[in-house]
């Protein structure tokens, strides 16, 4: 999501651009306005290992690519503009791919992630970079039959409890939804099931889980339905502000200056800012490496649910 307003300075400057993602993140710019085409690599799965890179360097080696961007600072991306040919590589200088680039370009240090990336295309950090996914009718129309169909209107609050990373988990989020009036969704992937269960558990005549129910799309489109998300530090916070609902994120081991917090004019960061140990991690381990996870266990569901009311007020 952080790369969209890159790709609209690109395509303002170019024309629109071809995106190479993964199948998971296809959705997420294959409307978008500044996307031409998306070409999807199934790295994990069925273009797995030497021979499914190949076989997509030399496809978009046949596309007469004149120059690439590399936003990704993997040495695998690196390698495919590499061994594509594309004449003009163009990423950040502390990749670990980035003596196979033909431009290294030095990342910014302050701001949002968002505008950073915006320095691959010589534009200044300072330039704004809007976070913006494209939904369709179809998109909105499936949000809102899925809402209808559990007597749900506009106006809910949307709980986001997931994270890839254990130590990102708010474990309030229960506690939340009992504290919350009105109607509640969930949203998440399939990984995010169990966590998700254990919410809807807390007040089941309220709260009903979307998450791993409807694509990421269509869970895009409830939260733009939404009054409020409230988020940890994961995905589905850019996803609250690529449709512009009010968020309220819950930073535990991590920190909004690493450039990765919500953006927009309505939104509430909860965390414990009187904690030394915090930040410990650039990403969130898998562990407290303290072992107390005080960060996130010492955020109370009432601070959480009062936030949540002041920015669900006209």
């Amino acid at each position: 999501m952080l790369t969209t307003g890159l790709l609209s300075a690109l395509a303002e400057r170019h024309g629109p651009v071809d995106v190479v993602v993964t199948p998971a993140a296809a959705p997420l710019v294959e409307t978008h306005p500044a996307v031409r085409r998306v070409v999807r690599y199934d790295k994990r799965g069925r273009e797995r290992g030497p021979g499914g890179f190949l076989r997509l360097a030399k496809a978009l080696r046949a596309e007469g690519y004149a120059r690439s961007y590399l936003p990704h600072r993997s040495f695998r991306s690196a390698a495919l503009a590499w061994c594509a040919r594309i004449p003009e590589r163009i990423g950040f200088e502390e990749s670990v791919g980035a003596w196979l680039y033909t431009r290294r370009v030095s990342a910014p240090r302050e701001g949002h992630q968002a505008e950073r990336l915006l320095a691959l295309a010589c534009l200044a950090p300072a330039t704004d970079a809007r976070v913006h996914l494209e939904l369709t009718e179809e998109d909105r129309a499936a949000a809102y039959a899925w809402l209808a169909t559990r007597g749900i209107g506009d106006g809910f609050v949307a709980l986001a409890p997931g994270s890839i990373w254990a130590t990102k988990r708010w474990p309030g989020f229960a506690d939340l939804a009992r504290l919350l009036p009105g109607r509640v969704v969930v949203i998440g992937g399939t990984e995010d099931a169990a966590v998700s269960d254990s919410v809807v558990t807390a007040a089941p005549d309220r709260v009903a889980s979307a998450a791993g129910a409807v694509p990421i799309r269509v869970s895009a489109a409830l939260i733009e339905r939404a009054a409020v998300l409230v988020t940890n530090d994961s995905a589905t916070l850019h996803l609250a502000s690529a449709v512009g609902t009010p968020v309220v994120a819950i930073f535990g081991p991590t920190v909004p200056a690493f450039g990765f917090g919500p953006r927009g004019d309505r939104v509430g960061i909860v965390e414990r800012g009187d904690l030394t140990c915090r930040p410990c991690s650039r990403h969130g381990p898998q562990r407290c490496p303290l072992g107390h996870h005080r960060c996130m266990r010492e955020i109370s569901a009432p601070v959480v649910r009062d936030m949540v009311l002041a920015l669900s007020e006209p």
